[in-house]
């Protein structure tokens, strides 16, 4: 009988919905069962990480990381286990663009300890203590993982072998992966596990191709089947891959870009902002002047958090913050 195959899961800074999605491949999990034997994965088995640690390098045949790089913790394993794994791939928008966490990368460490333990009025704090590496108690010292200037994603870290976005990613995504893997019928290195049209093209909503007069959310308009963009509700589907099954836009809700930008986009934020900078006119043929582009510009409520919601860390600028040391993550960082 030959050999089971060794997969491995890691859990570094995201929300934990990747690990639930690894169970959501239903029955498919007796195949994975049948084919392999998970050796690593803290979140569901008692496994130590001097356990990961004492296995020889490639010991595990495919490691899924999900979440981004926020600790001296997360990018120590993330390197453990790209040596001690054939393959590893970036699982969920945190690992693979660093993620709504990465939003994170709007200020710096010291000024979320101050919003999160000082000034926080829920967190009663007179002594103003904040996280330290290193602390004594008694006659030992406790120490905790550093908390980085700046998330970044795991390819900025390690080598990546495949990418499955989405947050989380779907059934479908997951079932293609482990299928590919099972078979030994693996795509070429570097390969994102979603598809390479946007998510416009899986949309089933009606495109009209309209000029946008005026900024709305989506509570202000009745759904009628119309594509979202189309009445003036940004949906980030025109520069995001698909393969998400459209769940969101089934839902009545536009995408918010979990699957990440397309292979010839590099900054999608930057590509969104282009597209919908082509689409807005005024009524008729007459030309907007600049205040009333102004106007429909500032109805757009926090940009970063629409625009770079799952990829700012990956995104040209990548936050306020820009790490020196991007070996250290950015433990001495300087604002731009």
């Amino acid at each position: 009988m030959a050999e089971k195959l060794k997969i491995g899961a890691y859990w570094a800074a995201s929300c934990g919905g990747c690990d639930v999605a690894l169970l959501d491949i239903n029955e498919k999990i007796l195949d994975v069962v049948d084919a392999a034997d998970i050796v690593f994965w803290p979140i569901a088995m008692d496994v130590k990480y001097s356990d990961l640690i004492n296995m020889h390098d490639d010991y595990i045949d495919i490691t899924f990381f999900n979440g981004g790089i926020r600790s001296s913790e997360n990018e120590r394993f993330a390197k453990i286990l790209r040596k001690k794994s054939k393959l590893l791939v970036a699982f969920g928008s945190c690992a693979c663009n660093g993620g709504i966490i990465g939003l994170a990368n709007l200020a710096s460490r010291k000024e979320l300890f101050e919003i999160i333990y000082i000034d926080n009025e829920t967190t009663p704090n007179p002594a103003k203590v904040v996280p330290q590496t290193k602390s004594a108690f008694g006659d030992e010292t406790l120490t905790l993982p550093e908390i980085y200037d700046r998330v970044r994603s795991l390819a900025q870290v390690v080598d990546v072998d495949y990418f499955v976005p989405g947050c989380p990613p779907s059934t479908e995504r997951i079932e293609e992966v482990l299928n590919a893997f099972i078979s030994g019928k693996l795509p070429s290195k570097g390969t994102v596990f979603a598809f390479e049209k946007s998510l416009c093209d899986e949309c089933p909503r009606e495109k009209k191709d309209k000029k946008i007069t005026k900024i709305h959310r989506v509570h202000e308009i009745i759904d009628n089947g119309e594509c979202f963009l189309d009445q003036g509700i940004i949906c980030m589907g025109p520069v995001t891959r698909g393969g998400c099954g459209a769940e969101c836009i089934k839902a009545n809700m536009p995408c918010t870009g979990c699957y990440g930008p397309l292979s010839d986009v590099k900054d999608q934020g930057a590509a969104m902002l282009s597209a919908i900078a082509s689409v807005i006119s005024a009524e008729g043929e007459r030309q907007l002047s600049e205040e009333e582009e102004k106007e429909i510009m500032e109805a757009i409520k926090d940009c970063i958090g629409i625009f770079y919601k799952y990829s700012l860390p990956s995104s040209i600028f990548g936050g306020k913050v820009k790490s020196l040391t991007e070996g250290k993550g950015g433990k001495h960082g300087e604002k731009r």
